[in-house]
């Protein structure tokens, strides 16, 4: 499982206070939980363990804390979701029906319903669609009826192909697009949440079935604004790619008619945690308006003298004919835990309907 985290102590949102609420959870829930032995085994070893593997470890603790009968742990639990006040709390208690409720899945599939309001189930309900996909996903499409957003949302997050930090699931990775039906019952949906869920599984589906996802995104009708904007954020991928096809969907095209004048990047050196400002101006060379995808590609300096590119979205706008437009942004370079940066030469490409069409570049000092 890949598990990246944004802060260097992300790990400690599942610290001694996490495990506190949780404790006081339990016993608000029902008397029946036993908070000493809960704390006891939570605290043992915490320190060394990773965020999600502190999910785990705490689902574990609460397996010696419930009841011992399943459906009674299960009520138990659901009565705990009220009361926890952070959604990687709610992952834990989701993670005890992951861990131990493959036997009911009626019954798991009913509390994960319920507990993905308190955080998320979208980790938890993998291992039952690798267990039993077709029944999972079934299930899954009636929660994309859903009245509750949270709800709606787990049936396209939790079928993801690519779900950051969980397991692959087989079934998915060999047909990634399994839950398309769950994502054609989502494409109007009301609320951006879920409306992002789906656009981020589409994109998912895009890296291993490009021809597919272009093809069923030409498909849709762009005339309800909630699908139009799920078009374009699913097509993000492909269009930073410069897929001729994916930017006539979203009325751009890949002969674009511009010049770029003044592309550059400021200051042209600096050290790690300093910021940069990238400038271009641009001017329509069109007798008539275009769509314009304007991105901007980083190619890192890497340790062993390679380099790693990751694209960046900019702006996207309509330019009129002969008009001109200057564009400006600023980034940060910093480390993340799944990007180290490395002293050299950091050259910045501008991309335009997914063409390069300029070139500057940054030195980043050793500290």
């Amino acid at each position: 499982m890949n598990e990246p985290a944004a802060h260097p102590l992300m790990k400690d949102i599942l610290g001694p206070t996490a495990l506190r609420v949780i404790a006081d959870a339990g016993m608000a829930a029902s008397p029946l939980f036993d908070r000493a032995t809960f704390l006891d085994t939570a605290t043992q070893g915490l320190d060394a363990l990773s965020v999600m593997a502190r999910v785990r470890h705490i689902a574990d603790a609460l397996h010696g804390a419930l009841p011992g009968d399943y459906p009674h742990a299960l009520a138990v639990l659901r009565a705990m979701g009220p009361h926890v006040t952070h959604a990687f709390q709610g992952f834990a208690l989701a993670e005890y029906v992951a861990r131990y409720g493959l036997h009911d899945v009626d019954a798991s599939m009913e509390a994960l319903a319920d507990l993905t309001r308190h955080g998320s189930a979208e980790f938890a309900i993998r291992p039952f669609l690798a267990h039993d996909p077709t029944r999972v996903l079934a299930q899954m499409r009636t929660w994309a009826e859903h009245p509750n957003e949270h709800v709606r949302r787990l049936a396209s997050e939790g079928a993801r192909p690519r779900l950051p930090w969980a397991t692959r699931v087989p079934a998915l990775k060999d047909d990634p697009t399994l839950a398309a039906p769950i994502l054609e019952r989502l494409k109007a949906d009301p609320s951006l949440y879920v409306r992002k869920s789906v656009a981020n599984h589409l994109n998912d589906i895009g890296k291993d079935r490009p021809d597919w996802l272009v093809e069923r995104m030409a498909g849709w009708s762009r005339d309800d604004p909630r699908t139009a904007w799920i078009i374009r954020h699913a097509l993000r991928s492909r269009i930073k790619q410069g897929d001729p096809a994916a930017l006539a969907i979203v009325g751009a095209r890949a002969d674009v008619a511009v010049t770029v004048t003044d592309f550059a990047i400021t200051p042209a050196s600096i050290r790690l945690g300093e910021t940069i400002a990238i400038t271009a101006a641009l001017t329509s060379n069109a007798e008539s308006e275009q769509r314009l995808v304007v991105d901007y590609r980083v190619h890192y300096a890497r340790a062993n003298g390679r380099t790693a590119a990751k694209v960046f979205k900019w702006k996207s706008f309509d330019l009129a004919a002969g008009a001109c437009v200057s564009l400006a942004t600023r980034q940060v370079i910093r480390d993340f835990s799944t990007r180290r940066h490395h002293p050299g030469r950091h050259e910045i490409e501008l991309l335009v309907n997914g063409r390069v069409m300029a070139a500057a570049g940054f030195d980043l000092r050793a500290a």
